[in-house]
């Protein structure tokens, strides 16, 4: 099995994904109280920024930024992961290996990373996490989800992200052309 090697980009800008291992679990929106509590006391322990955030069932998108001179995110991930673990119940689904490792199984074992490289970077990745909510079909505008900073920006002047199309024009993807026969069609009707 590969080893993953984290980035060493002191005091960079990352962009994360982290999952429940369990896709069909509701357990981080019910916990969300417990799930608070951690990442306030990672913060506390080891500093670090939270630029965006959005709290899905069954997953987290954030950008974190470090302090100038920090490389350890992913000790601040795995502390966050710890933390949240201890504070629920032991799960009957572990495997045989989970056990022996001492896990719970609650967490998929990786996470998704990305460095952000600019501003234009930073907002397509902010406005990818705002609207996460929406494109996971969980409500019809990100000012409508509960678990996400964007309460937060919004009160100092930063504008949610439009939910039609999916984003596609803030996201800067273009939509799909329009079907070629579709005028065909059309016209023969």
């Amino acid at each position: 099995m590969s080893e993953h090697i984290p980035r060493r980009c002191p005091g960079g800008t990352f962009f994360f994904t982290i999952r429940l291992a369990d896709r069909s679990s509701d357990l981080l929106i019910r916990q969300i109280t417990h799930l608070r509590t951690a990442m306030r006391e990672t913060k506390l322990r080891h500093t670090f920024q939270i630029d965006a955030i959005c709290v899905l069932p069954f997953v987290i998108h954030t950008i974190w930024t470090l302090p100038t001179g920090e490389t350890g995110y992913a000790n601040r991930i795995r502390m966050f992961k710890s933390r949240f673990s201890r504070s629920q119940p032991m799960p009957a689904h572990r495997n045989l290996a989970q056990i022996q490792r001492g896990e719970k199984g609650i967490w998929q074992r990786r996470h998704w990373e990305h460095q952000i490289n600019d501003s234009l970077d930073f907002a397509r990745h902010r406005d990818l996490i705002y609207l996460s909510p929406v494109h996971a079909g969980l409500c019809a505008t990100p000012q409508d989800w509960p678990h996400t900073s964007l309460h937060r920006d919004m009160a100092t002047g930063v504008v949610a992200p439009e939910p039609i199309g999916y984003g596609a024009a803030r996201l800067n993807h273009t939509p799909p052309p329009p079907h070629r026969y579709r005028d065909d069609i059309q016209r023969a009707m």
